[in-house]
């Protein structure tokens, strides 16, 4: 089953303990149900101290479930959900349920 959100659309996470933030999706990982939203759900990583890295930390986004999140639309402003349409030339594009503009081009 094909996602309703790809990379670059700007999302804003409707559970969990990051309610509320906004941010653009950096990846989406189809098979997981999963995306990587930026400055949301980030992590700290303990290594060992390198050159380059000589404190020995990293902090990184992890994912986040499919089903927390939701696609900003670009007008208002505000969440809504995404269905699709057919254009005259078959071709096929995200349609934004709350405005009912197109998202996709």
């Amino acid at each position: 089953m094909g996602l309703k959100i790809k990379r670059g659309d700007t999302v804003v996470v409707i559970s969990g303990k990051e309610k509320g933030k906004r941010g653009e999706v950096e990846r989406v990982i189809p098979a997981k149900s999963r995306v990587v939203v930026g400055g949301v759900n980030v992590r700290t990583r303990h290594a060992r101290p390198s050159q380059q890295n000589q404190e020995g930390m990293f902090t990184f986004e992890a994912p986040i479930h499919i089903s927390n999140v939701m696609l900003v639309d670009a007008g208002s402003g505000e969440p809504t959900r995404v269905g699709y349409r057919f254009t005259d030339s078959g071709e096929k594009v995200r349609v934004s349920k709350k405005s009912g503009r197109d998202i996709d081009g």
